[in-house]
């Protein structure tokens, strides 16, 4: 009983050991658990204040005035001013501003080393001269005076344009309006449409050269009056003509094929001849079929 005794009580002193360190364990894990709250809580909170620190911090630095730059003067002195009236004389530094409140009129000549920028209008009395100009936007003159002028891209021009001299134009020519001139001279002219001429057509040129025919005659003689176009051949048929040709008109200048010639004769004595004519594209003859005698004319027209 007392063996038994003894280990019962053994046995109830290790289940006591069991327990303070079961109780242990379970204390420190506690106390683990609470200082891990207490770090996390410590965290969230120096998060809220940053949050704040910055919010507060955003609406001063937007409310705050924005600072503009200011630009430092410095006034003239009367003796800076004496300096300005030699020769040559440099007034501040290229990092200092000169500011004129009022007129400044200058007697002689500006030069400018670097660029030149105006705020306001600029208005200039007399000639400008510049080597070279670009303006980028649109521009008004009031009158302009260019000695040579070349323009790379389309012109309009909206009001009369007025030519003292001659003016050339190397590519094709189109008018929407009215073509007045005094006087045209082309060297080649092409119509697609109608001509329509009020007044006389006046065919100029040269006149051109005359040959007598055998048909005309001892003694007969033929002149020309005109041009290549239109003109009027006078004929005096001598002693013993006869069939053929009696004169030959020859152009001054050769068309580009045989024309067309219409003849038609001046009077009662140019009708009672018997005609034809012969055409190439440098001359042609009045002929007749049967004797003449006497004077006659003979008024033609040649057309390509």
């Amino acid at each position: 009983n007392v063996i038994q005794g003894a280990s019962g009580g053994s046995e109830n002193n290790k289940d006591k050991d069991s327990d303070k360190s079961s109780k242990k364990k379970r204390l420190s894990i506690t106390s683990i658990g609470g200082r891990f709250n207490i770090y996390l809580l410590l965290f969230f909170l120096l998060i809220v204040i940053s949050v704040i620190i910055s919010a507060v911090g955003f609406l001063k630095s937007r409310d705050a005035p924005v600072k503009q730059d200011t630009i430092s003067t410095e006034p003239l002195s009367q003796e800076a001013l004496d300096k300005l009236k030699s020769s040559d004389v440099r007034v501040g530094d290229p990092k200092q501003i000169l500011n004129i409140q009022s007129n400044a009129i200058f007697d002689g000549k500006v030069l400018i080393r670097d660029g030149l920028e105006v705020a306001g209008q600029l208005k200039i009395g007399g000639q400008l001269t510049l080597p070279g100009i670009t303006v980028s936007g649109t521009s008004a003159f009031d009158q302009v005076t260019i000695n040579n002028l070349q323009i790379a891209g389309n012109t309009t021009i909206q009001g009369q344009l007025t030519v003292l001299k001659g003016l050339s134009v190397s590519g094709p020519a189109s008018f929407a309006g009215t073509l007045s001139a005094v006087q045209f001279t082309i060297d080649n002219l092409q119509v697609n449409r109608d001509i329509q001429l009020n007044r006389h057509i006046d065919a100029g040129g040269g006149t051109p050269g005359i040959s007598p025919g055998s048909a005309l005659g001892g003694g007969g003689t033929t002149s020309v009056s005109g041009t290549d176009t239109a003109g009027t051949v006078n004929i005096n048929a001598g002693g013993g003509a006869g069939n053929g040709c009696f004169a030959t008109i020859n152009f001054t200048q050769k068309f580009n094929g045989v024309p067309h010639v219409v003849v038609t004769p001046v009077g009662q004595s140019g009708g009672s001849v018997n005609y034809y004519i012969n055409r190439t594209s440098t001359n042609f003859s009045i002929c007749a079929v049967g004797g003449v005698s006497g004077s006659f004319a003979f008024d033609y027209i040649a057309i390509d």
